[in-house]
């Protein structure tokens, strides 16, 4: 069924490809935006048509609201789709997109708008029984209330924004002597990156796990869930692996949480996908917040369900009913998902931009890529530095590690430094192979000193490769890339 005749994507990158391949699939033309350093990037390559939307600042480009309305109405697109980041909870867009008469491919504005507020959403799910962290009831007022809650929850806590996201702002506060500060500091950063200077604070977990549920509603508020994915390992507050189904689920667990995450959608009148997202700890979990549109990781759900996320929003956009129910939905498999990005992981993950000077994508069996870019292409310094989505799926959790060993070892990016010998540590730690991770991982001793053996490694591969490139022989050169990992792989 062609649901609509032309989308918009109000993206860039590799979640712009990733919505056009549903969408040519589907046989919908596709309508492409790009900011000036993206002119020659590959989603304006692969669109039916592009539009240019502004200079290279966000601000002026892909979070110019009415530009981007403007551009849909003149190349006479139906409906709008905002991947992620950017204006995909944007509940002012969504308004936008309903005013003009586009279709925004995602969950209504008064639903963005309501679960936006970390503490109104938090309050609501309160209210409808499902489990949160202890916490200041709304925005701190004081500091002597937020004291008196710190007191009362006990030390640690954190210190988050009630409009934020990305973990911006987030601030953990060790004992009283530091609430001032970071309440303080809470409150400016709010205000400079949210326009809403309200924080709040809760409950500070040192260890917990970060489980979330992907959940499908249409229209007429049938809603089921997708099944599981695990997210504790992250930087700064932000994923950089995930995997589906979690490791530690059990069935009964399992159907604890996703009653729970389903209850969520319900009680916000949801529509379209989304993702509710919860911290675990000591057996016990709690509601932390509902992603209100298409995940990052996305992909591993995919791979373990067989189903078509973006496909599924753009027939529930469309008035669709979900085409199956909860019990049509299985686990298949296991999948893994590295984020690669052009950080240097040994200088707090700074971002490292530049041109792409040998670019070679691995394959195989059980091995997705979602990425756009090439070899020669400039990372922008504007944006998101993901170069690139790493997915691996196996029968089983230990072949889904088998194999994104090897597609990292395949994996040849130079001309910036990235994240894939932090991705290739965590693969062959023993912590993680079992199992045992949490959303401090990172920071954990022997994560470090893998790390740095295998920085050293990545130098003398890249230089090897470097010079086999130089005198032409470049089998030998991609043998010699793969080489250093091959020796360590299974440590």
């Amino acid at each position: 069924m062609k649901y609509f005749d032309k989308i918009l994507i109000a993206n860039r990158g590799e979640i712009a490809i990733r919505v056009m391949r549903a969408c040519r699939e589907l046989g919908i033309e596709t309508v492409a935006l790009y900011s000036d350093p993206d002119k020659n990037a590959l989603h304006v390559k692969y669109a039916d048509e592009a539009f240019l939307v502004g200079e290279a600042h966000p601000k002026k480009s892909y979070l110019n609201r009415e530009r981007i309305v403007d551009i849909a109405h003149k190349s006479s697109a139906d409906a709008i789709h905002p991947g992620y980041g950017f204006l995909a909870e944007n509940s002012l867009f969504a308004k936008l997109c309903e005013d003009e008469g586009l279709v925004f491919i995602g969950p209504s504005s008064k639903t963005i708008e309501a679960m936006g507020s970390k503490i109104g959403s938090k309050r609501m799910m309160k209210s409808a029984g499902v489990p949160v962290l202890p916490g200041t009831e709304g925005g701190v007022s004081s500091v002597e209330d937020a004291k008196d809650v710190a007191a009362e929850v006990g030390y640690p806590v954190i210190v988050k924004a009630s409009a934020g996201g990305g973990g911006i702002g987030m601030q953990i506060v060790e004992d009283e002597a530091g609430l001032l500060e970071a309440i303080d500091k809470g409150m400016r950063i709010a205000e400079s990156a949210f326009g809403d200077a309200t924080i709040f604070v809760e409950k500070y977990l040192t260890k917990p796990r970060h489980i979330e549920f992907q959940i499908l509603a249409d229209a007429k508020g049938r809603t089921i869930h997708l099944y599981d994915r695990e997210c504790s390992i992250q930087r700064r507050h932000q994923k950089l692996v995930e995997e589906a189904p979690c490791p530690i689920m059990t069935p009964e667990l399992r159907e604890r949480m996703s009653e729970s995450a389903v209850t969520v959608a319900q009680t916000a009148g949801y529509s379209n996908a989304g993702t509710v997202e919860f911290l675990y700890a000591d057996g016990e979990y709690y509601f932390m917040e509902m992603n209100t549109r298409l995940q990052v990781e996305h992909t591993i759900t995919e791979l373990i369900t067989g189903i078509d996320i973006v496909k599924q929003q753009i027939a529930i956009a469309a008035g669709e009913d979900l085409a199956f129910e909860q019990d049509d939905v299985r686990i298949r498999g296991h999948a893994i998902e590295c984020r690669i990005n052009a950080e240097d992981p040994l200088n707090d993950f700074a971002s490292d931009p530049g041109k792409i000077l040998r670019y070679r994508s691995p394959g195989g069996p059980g091995i997705r890529v979602d990425s756009g870019i090439h070899m020669g292409y400039n990372i922008p310094a504007h944006y998101d530095s993901m170069i690139s989505k790493l997915c691996a799926w196996g029968m089983d959790r230990i072949e889904a590690i088998q194999r994104m060993r090897r597609a990292i070892y395949e994996y040849v990016i130079m001309g910036v430094k990235t994240t894939l010998p932090l991705h290739h540590a965590i693969m062959n730690n023993s912590h993680f192979v079992a199992g045992d991770t949490h959303t401090h991982f990172l920071k954990e001793e022997h994560i470090a000193r893998n790390l740095r053996r295998y920085l050293l490694e990545e130098e003398t591969r890249m230089a090897t490769l470097a010079e086999s490139l130089r005198q032409g022989k470049e089998i030998a050169a991609i043998a010699a890339a793969v080489n250093v990992y091959m020796k360590n792989a299974g440590k």
